[in-house]
């Protein structure tokens, strides 16, 4: 009897082994959450939009206007973060108070990868950054984030001669850089001539969702121009 008694405890154990989770497995589940709480939860709107400027568009069009230090040396950029705006469904908020209205020089350095304009990155935290219920420090964060989750077509990464093309093209080349992206979650945006930006809808996770407002708002031109980088 103590024979069987302790055949059926170590089977008993075993079966308890196999129901329990690893020691990795374990820390895999403890590490998701962590994971998912690393990119700071805005609050008071309901979700971003992430408009990226095609940068030589901007710098030809606004000619002797245009901000110099991203246009100087021969407007050397390709598509550049113009800011990251909290919407709601329908409008958006803006300007929203705050007690930490100006950006470092140290913080200003840190962006100029994405937006190559103090003056650009001190407009959007004034502008929209104040209205994500945000920190300064975590609606940067956030915007970078948002900014590497989206994959430049390679067609777009450089231009070295002026291009003319249907604004659907443009927004096909985003939706086969980015799978998980849907057609009304992209709006590509123009001007009488020049393609602009490429506007892109996220959830407050950063995942990509449906704007029908803005969605509504894209280009209407048969075509548009892309002029090229320069100054690389």
């Amino acid at each position: 009897m103590k024979m069987a008694a302790r055949a059926f405890a170590a089977v008993a154990l075993l079966a308890l082994s196999a129901c329990a989770p690893s020691e990795d497995k374990a820390s895999e589940t403890k590490a998701a959450p962590a994971a998912e709480a690393a990119v700071p939860r805005g609050e008071g709107f309901d979700f971003y939009v992430l408009a990226l400027s095609w940068s030589p568009s901007y710098c030809e069009a606004e000619g002797e206007q245009a901000n110099g230090q991203q246009c100087r040396a021969g407007r050397p950029y390709a598509f550049v973060v113009h800011g990251l705006w909290p919407q709601y469904e329908r409008g958006f908020p803006e300007s929203c108070p705050t007690n930490n209205s100006d950006v470092s020089s140290d913080r200003l350095r840190s962006l100029y990868d994405l937006m190559p304009s103090a003056g650009l990155i001190r407009h959007q935290w004034r502008k929209h950054g104040t209205c994500t219920g945000l920190s300064q420090d975590d609606y940067f964060k956030v915007l970078r984030v948002a900014r590497e989750k989206v994959e430049i077509p390679q067609e777009f990464k450089r231009l070295d001669s002026y291009s003319t093309l249907p604004p659907d093209q443009a927004e096909h080349a985003f939706l086969q850089s980015n799978p998980t992206m849907s057609a009304d979650s992209v709006a590509v945006t123009c001007d009488r001539r020049y393609l602009r930006e490429v506007r892109i809808c996220m959830s407050k996770d950063l995942e990509f969702r449906a704007c029908p407002e803005i969605d509504r708002r894209s280009c209407r031109l048969d075509k548009v121009v892309m002029p090229p980088v320069r100054g690389r």
